[in-house]
């Protein structure tokens, strides 16, 4: 449907629940631009006249749009049914960095360089990357942001005798494509897993939420083509504007 398509779109009850087909016509209609972020839907009576249902179906079809965090509600004089920011889909099925996430479902990343420094590594980061004790590492920490919108804190460790040289560069993009272009080094897999965890006052002011706030711990080790680790990295993610997608597949048969 595109934005300047007839609004509403017909629905029947020949074509499944009625509630189901509005809310996947507001859906569309908030993906093609009709309704963009920030703006107020309208009220669940003109809704219903619109689509020709009684209040309830409406309101079944918006509680099933706040379920898919397409939409929020606000009470007060101020109050009403609003397009929420969008959500990024972190594909943990394949590899690939958070630049390269974001390109693929046409989002615009950006980063902060918060911290750079060159320091022994801990024991953790040695298990990881495989080094010998002891042994320094380069330290990048950087706020990602979708679309403006600050989304990600990023803390990553890479070998200093190897990566030492990325302490001098721009670090406000793609690291991985930084590791390929001047190492010859891009990371092609990786081991992650996911854990809950509470903001800290740092990480909330930072990312914009209150402390305490549910976040997504993301713990990556990424290795090269050689299968040797170049990085240990620790994500926290803003659960609600990022929610981590895994494809599933059957094994082949043998």
């Amino acid at each position: 449907m595109a934005p300047e398509a007839t609004w509403p779109p017909r629905i029947s009850r020949d074509d499944g629940l009625l509630h189901t087909q509005i809310a996947d016509a507001v859906a569309e209609a908030i993906h093609q631009g009709r309704f963009r972020s920030g703006d107020r839907l309208p009220p669940e009576r003109e809704l219903a006249g619109q689509f020709g249902v009684n209040r309830l179906t409406v309101r079944q079809a918006l509680a099933e749009l706040q379920v898919r965090r397409l939409i929020h509600r606000r009470t007060g004089r101020t109050g009403g049914t609003f397009v929420a920011d969008p959500v990024i889909d972190y594909d943990l099925s394949t590899f690939a960095g958070f630049t390269e996430q974001l390109r693929r479902h046409g989002h615009v990343a950006g980063a902060k360089v918060l911290r750079v420094t060159c320091a022994r590594a801990d024991a953790t980061t040695l298990e990881h990357l495989q080094l010998p004790d002891p042994s320094e590492v380069v330290e990048i920490e950087r706020l990602r942001f979708a679309d403006g919108l600050a989304v990600l804190l990023e803390r990553s460790r890479f070998p200093a005798d190897r990566f030492g040289a990325l302490s001098d560069m721009a670090l406000d993009g793609s690291l991985y494509e930084l590791l390929e272009r001047h190492f010859d080094a891009r990371p092609r897999r990786a081991l992650e897993w996911v854990e809950p965890v509470r903001a800290g006052a740092r990480a909330a002011r930072l990312l914009g939420v209150d402390a305490a706030t549910p976040l997504l711990c993301v713990h990556r080790i990424a290795f090269d083509a050689g299968g040797v680790p170049v990085e240990s990295a620790r994500d926290l993610m803003r659960t609600d504007r990022t929610r981590p997608l895994v494809w599933s597949f059957e094994p082949l048969a043998t």
